[in-house]
């Protein structure tokens, strides 16, 4: 019997020495006897001793030798014990005293900590959550303790919470997730774990609408994935999977896209791949949740997906088919921010992320056509940056994209005076897109600008633009910015070089071709007068042009000057390439009107013209070889009805043909002498 002036009353003082006894044995037979003892005082209702008896465990915890502050902990889980369903009264003091031993130094003392309080929050169950706050702050800290002894004890504890949770009927959920977002952002891989396994236990409590958490814990989800810990990042991906599935709107009852969480995912689409990974695999399922309600975000996860195209590993291509597919007339889009997107992505470095920009461009042209013309003074410095990308494929949807806006209806915008062109120039230009003219334009200052891309892209481009838009229009538009837009001889002679190639080899010229072969019958002598004047520039496509047409007589009065030219190089590589021209299939024709009475004295003179001026190489053996082919006899032909007259100028556009030449000439004149003036200055 204990003696009541004993400061230990109602313990005896011996019953105090075992339980702080250095040996465990002794302090368990001790903890045996205090149960007994707590169930007797509850058993006789002395109310008071046992309020006695649990104070003098309290102060026990509290004393500076480890040995009682273990002998206290054993006791407090004890006096648990022994209160057993009586525990009401006394569970908040047992709780505070059992929790002030966390920080202790001593790891055993913290150890026997996590037993004491297993025990007695095993005994309050409910009433333990009155401290949740202070119990998971507890575990938090405990689930990166130094010693395992520590940790192993703290998480037999926590597994016991995490089921008096799950068990309760009113729980205080929004106070647990406060608690998991102030910890979310931790970097311990232990602290990480613990955090990741209390919100697997919120998805598991019924009647919980998570969605409304989601976006204040998702972020700091996906940080854990980067956890050098392989079990941190696969329960991560689980926790992940679960919330994902939670957000499905059979299940949550949402219907709008959240917004918020998917700027949040957007942001983790460029952080590490695992994280990009999942961030992907959530935006493609909310593709598939919200439907068009999406589309209010398409900005974001076009710039979420489009710059990982080139990974099959991702669900990037998916997800961007999935969008596409959304887009309808009906839906409304903020096309500003999606056109800066796409803006950006086409200067990407990646081939596939450029190919969907524009295809997407090339979409929501098709589908908003007025809404989507008014982005073109934007884009279009970026379309023709395109001319110059190395991809085949990017510059055949590049050039796609530009001439879906030059056949767009609404050309209004664009004010051809502002290109500085006389209104007698504009008439000229008649129906054609004041886009092309715009078009033409640039591309005529990007050839100018680099000669690489005419010489290796020139040619791609224009057929591509033939084959797209109406060939007349396209060839009469650079024909006339040529004439009254451009200032350098050299570079017009080799334009129309390029340009002549095209019209008289392209598939795609070959309407064209047989329209220029009657120009007065096929009403394009406006057309013929237009490509004659800017094809002055270089004499032999000025000749093949009128070849091609079939005007052998005044070709014969071209033929003539030719010899008053200074024969450059590039007159000589033209003249070769028009001899096989001739002997080409496309000019079959020419060749079959030596044949004819009425064509073969003016063609044969200028085939013998050009004979005179080649040197005797094997363009000259071809053409020498075709001249003697010619049959001398003269040929019947059937009458025919007299041809009208022609409404050709050729007068006019002859005296045009010399004004050029004289330019020409005093252009090489020019020429001449500044290169000589820069070896004196070299030398």
């Amino acid at each position: 019997m204990a003696d009541p002036g004993n400061k230990y009353y109602p313990l005896t003082p011996a019953l105090v020495r075992a339980l702080t006894d250095k040996l465990y044995e002794k302090r368990k037979a001790a903890a045996l006897e205090i149960e007994k003892l707590v169930k007797e005082l509850i058993k006789q209702n002395r109310i008071k001793d046992l309020e006695k008896l649990i104070e003098v465990i309290e102060e026990l915890t509290a004393t500076p030798n480890g040995n009682c502050r273990k002998g206290g902990l054993i006791g407090l889980a004890a006096v648990a014990i022994g209160l057993g369903k009586n525990y009401n009264e006394f569970s908040d003091k047992l709780l505070t005293s059992a929790l002030t031993c966390f920080t202790d130094a001593d790891s055993r003392v913290r150890y026997f900590a996590c037993e004491s309080l297993y025990n007695v929050v095993k005994i309050c169950r409910g009433s333990a959550l009155n401290q949740f706050d202070k119990l998971f702050d507890v575990l938090w800290k405990l689930s990166s303790d130094s010693e395992q002894t520590v940790r192993s004890g703290a998480e037999l504890l926590d597994r016991l919470i995490k089921e008096i949770v799950r068990s309760s009927q009113d729980f205080d959920v929004n106070e647990l997730m406060l608690l998991i977002r102030e910890r979310i952002y931790c970097n311990n891989s232990s602290n990480r774990r613990f955090i990741i396994g209390w919100l697997h236990t919120v998805l598991k409590m019924p009647n919980f609408k998570v969605t409304h958490f989601v976006p204040e814990v998702v972020d700091g989800l996906f940080k854990v994935l980067d956890d050098p810990s392989p079990a941190v990042h696969d329960t991560a991906v689980t926790v992940l999977s679960e919330l994902l599935h939670a957000m499905d709107p059979q299940q949550s009852g949402d219907q709008e896209a959240p917004t918020p969480m998917i700027n949040i995912l957007v942001a983790h689409t460029n952080t590490s791949p695992p994280a990009r990974e999942i961030a992907l695999i959530w935006l493609n399922q909310f593709c598939v949740f919200y439907n068009k309600s999406i589309l209010n975000n398409l900005s974001a996860m076009l710039s979420a997906c489009l710059g990982w195209l080139h990974n099959e590993k991702l669900k990037a291509s998916e997800l961007n088919k999935r969008l596409s597919e959304l887009v309808d007339p009906t839906t409304d889009i903020h096309l500003d921010s999606v056109v800066d997107v796409l803006s950006d992505h086409l200067r990407h470095e990646e081939t596939q992320t450029r190919i969907a920009s524009l295809n997407w461009i090339r979409l929501l042209h098709s589908t908003y056509p007025k809404a989507m013309f008014a982005y073109m003074n934007r884009l279009f410095p970026v379309l023709l940056d395109l001319l110059m990308d190395s991809a085949d494929d990017v510059l055949m949807l590049d050039i796609m994209l530009i001439t879906d806006f030059c056949s767009a209806h609404n050309q209004n915008e664009v004010d051809l005076k502002s290109f500085d062109l006389s209104d007698e120039v504009i008439v000229q230009f008649g129906n054609i897109s004041p886009y092309l003219v715009k078009f033409c334009l640039s591309l005529l200052e990007l050839f100018k600008a680099d000669n690489k891309l005419m010489d290796e892209r020139g040619i791609q481009i224009i057929r591509q633009l033939c084959l797209l838009l109406e060939p007349a229009d396209v060839f009469k538009s650079m024909a006339l910015l040529l004439i009254h837009k451009e200032n350098d001889v050299e570079f017009l002679s080799r334009l129309v070089a390029l340009m002549n190639r095209i019209l008289l080899t392209a598939n795609e010229l070959f309407k064209l071709r047989v329209y220029l072969k009657s120009p007065q019958e096929n009403d394009v002598v406006n057309l013929f007068e237009c490509l004659y004047r800017c094809w002055c520039y270089q004499p032999i496509c000025l000749l093949s042009l009128c070849l091609l047409s079939q005007n052998y007589q005044h070709a014969v009065n071209l033929a003539a000057r030719l010899s008053e030219l200074d024969l450059t190089v590039d007159i000589l590589t033209e003249l070769d390439r028009l001899v096989q021209l001739i002997e080409s299939p496309i000019l079959a024709y020419v060749r079959m009107d030596l044949l004819s009475s009425e064509h073969q004295r003016p063609l044969a003179s200028v085939l013998s013209a050009l004979l005179m001026l080649l040197p005797q190489t094997e363009a000259f053996n071809t053409l020498h070889k075709r001249l003697q082919a010619i049959p001398h006899l003269h040929l019947i032909e059937t009458s025919k009805a007299a041809k009208p007259p022609s409404s050709l100028n050729f007068k006019e556009l002859l005296a045009h043909f010399d004004k050029i030449s004289t330019e020409r000439k005093e252009n090489l004149r020019r020429k001449h002498i500044d290169l000589l003036n820069s070896m004196a200055r070299s030398s």
